[in-house]
């Protein structure tokens, strides 16, 4: 059986359980591994449409890794691995732009580049949030900002004029000052790669149950974790304390149901090729263990 591998994914609660020991306290024998924090960010750079879904075409190494459900949803279905529907979590995330712009409602977006993820929650999110006010030929996404960090900089620094952010990059955005047109905030999914032992699972997510407990009790003592996460440029600016506690893990199962309308949202809006889609069977794509 190979080693667990963990992997922080953009929250705190891998970090809070591995500080408080959590998971050695349930028995799980594995390897942490700080991927998600480079001192420039630029590890999340992949380029022009590649995001999320790309990454699980090419292989996560993480024994867990997580996604926007859509992403995981399709992933899944392609054979990248298996959803895990037994939890899910909620990301606070929205569109953001300068205190100066002139965007003032979301229907001011029209023709705007928004930098979005490709195929990432991102994107997905911002078509659903801005649907109601803006016809789909109006809506221009930019994906050549990448991954979350590099768009995050670039409206920082005055290169970009409207971003989707979320999590730690979206309580810094609102620390800074600007404005936030809409809120996105969206359902992310897990997924478990190759074949970990089912009791290490069941250790891994009972450690982070207790690591969310604890966030929800004081979420003031762990918002410092953010730090291990952002760019070392970034440090001196912020001011973690007045950020909440971001994604939240939710133990209630992504049910058949669940799956199979996120399916026909993502295909109805031609967010993959024809014949990409994969097979969008809830049974094959799925794991459970409950």
């Amino acid at each position: 059986m190979a080693k667990f591998i963990i992997e922080p994914h953009f929250r705190l609660q891998e970090w809070v359980a591995e500080e408080k020991d959590y998971f050695r306290a349930e028995g799980l024998e594995y390897e942490f591994r700080e991927l998600v924090r480079t001192t420039s960010g630029k590890i999340h750079d992949k380029g022009d449409k590649v995001g999320a879904f790309q990454s699980f075409e090419a292989g996560r190494a993480a024994s867990v890794s997580c996604a926007c459900h859509w992403t995981v949803n399709v992933a899944a279905s392609n054979g990248h691995g298996k959803m895990f529907t037994d939890v899910y979590s909620v990301a606070p995330a929205g569109i953001f732009v300068p205190a100066d712009s002139r965007v003032k409602t979301p229907a001011d977006l029209a023709g705007v580049p928004i930098s979005v993820g490709f195929q990432s929650g991102s994107h997905y999110a911002t078509v659903q949030a801005l649907e109601p006010y803006i016809p789909a030929d109006k809506l221009n996404l930019n994906y050549a900002d990448g991954m979350l960090f590099k768009r995050m900089e670039l409206l920082i620094d005055g290169k970009a004029p409207a971003v989707n952010l979320f999590s730690g990059p979206y309580y810094f955005a609102e620390q800074l000052g600007f404005r936030k047109i809409i809120d996105t905030t969206f359902m992310i999914s897990t997924m478990i790669h190759g074949n970990p032992d089912p009791e290490d699972l069941r250790k891994f997510f009972r450690a982070l149950r207790k690591a969310q407990r604890d966030i929800d009790l004081r979420p003031e003592l762990y918002t410092h974790y953010y730090k291990n996460e952002f760019p070392d440029r970034f440090h001196p600016m912020m001011d973690t304390r007045r950020w909440g506690p971001g994604e939240r893990l939710v133990f209630e199962p992504y049910t058949r149901e669940v799956y199979e309308e996120s399916f026909e949202w993502i295909a109805s809006h031609g967010m993959f090729a024809e014949g990409k889609m994969g097979s969008g069977k809830y049974e094959q794509a799925t794991l459970s263990l409950t």
